[in-house]
């Protein structure tokens, strides 16, 4: 009898819980903020997510993960030699899904870093947004049959003023890196955010933030404009700005892209 009525109020419980939930995503539904996947990283989740105007018009689009993300990572490279992180898909919200140039977010872990030594070698997130479906990405392979793609370049007007092809920069599932020659980073500072473009066959398939952990464990707000290119391959509402910032009332960190226009 007592565990009949201990199992009652557990369910009661998370009836309780679940309710709360789903009364809280009613509010933010009403203020136009809607959640995507959710998925665990580390000891704790990310999420994806938008905000949007009540005509669909995109306010902003990001991702959000609770501060015990940050541990509990893996510390080695994956197993795979191929790869040089641990990826985490989040599709958008399904409202969202069409309203920007976005198709899906692939949140990467890189816990030794990557190239080039010392400038990139150190812990830190990519949160590339990519622009083709998951589908498309999984025939980008790296051999040599498929390299020629990884180095067929966009035409110039369609990668912001700057930016370079980066060497050694393939990576299967995603194609080709390009960086900003006047990004700190580059220029003698150390490394704690920057802007990545990617391509692939002569197409521009992401926009990047890429942020250290270090960065992260400051827990200050910063708010950058994007460089954007002269032309757009793809038609569609583009952010101007990226912003990386930490609640400490929620303890969780957001990288968000804002400031759309429509190209």
């Amino acid at each position: 009898m007592q565990r009949t009525m201990l199992i009652a109020a557990a369910f009661a419980v998370l009836s309780t819980a679940s309710s709360a939930d789903a009364c809280e995503n009613c509010k933010l539904k009403d203020s136009g903020y809607y959640i995507g996947e959710t998925t665990l990283l580390g000891n704790g989740t990310v999420r994806s997510w938008a905000r949007l105007a009540k005509d669909g018009t995109p306010i902003s689009l990001g991702v959000t993960f609770s501060q015990n993300s940050l541990s509990g990572l893996p510390a080695d490279l994956p197993a795979d030699t191929k790869m040089r992180s641990y990826e985490y898909r989040l599709e958008l919200p399904k409202e969202a899904v069409g309203k920007t140039v976005f198709d899906h977010i692939g949140v990467d872990w890189n816990p030794k870093g990557h190239i080039p030594p010392k400038i990139y070698d150190v812990p830190h997130f990519d949160f590339h947004f990519y622009m083709i479906s998951q589908d498309d990405r999984s025939k980008i392979v790296l051999d040599r049959s498929d390299l020629s793609k990884f180095q067929k370049k966009p035409d110039a007007k369609f990668m912001p003023e700057g930016y370079i092809y980066a060497p050694e920069s393939e990576e299967p599932t995603m194609g080709a890196h390009w960086v900003d020659l006047a990004t700190p980073e580059l220029n003698g500072q150390p490394f704690t955010y920057t802007l990545i473009w990617g391509s692939y066959n002569g197409t521009v398939t992401f926009i990047e933030p890429m942020v250290t952990v270090a960065h992260l464990m400051k827990k200050e707000k910063v708010s950058i404009p994007i460089k954007m290119p002269a032309a757009f391959q793809k038609r569609g509402y583009y952010p101007t700005k990226y912003t990386i910032e930490y609640d400490p009332n929620r303890q969780e960190y957001t990288v968000a892209y804002e400031g759309f226009v429509k190209e």
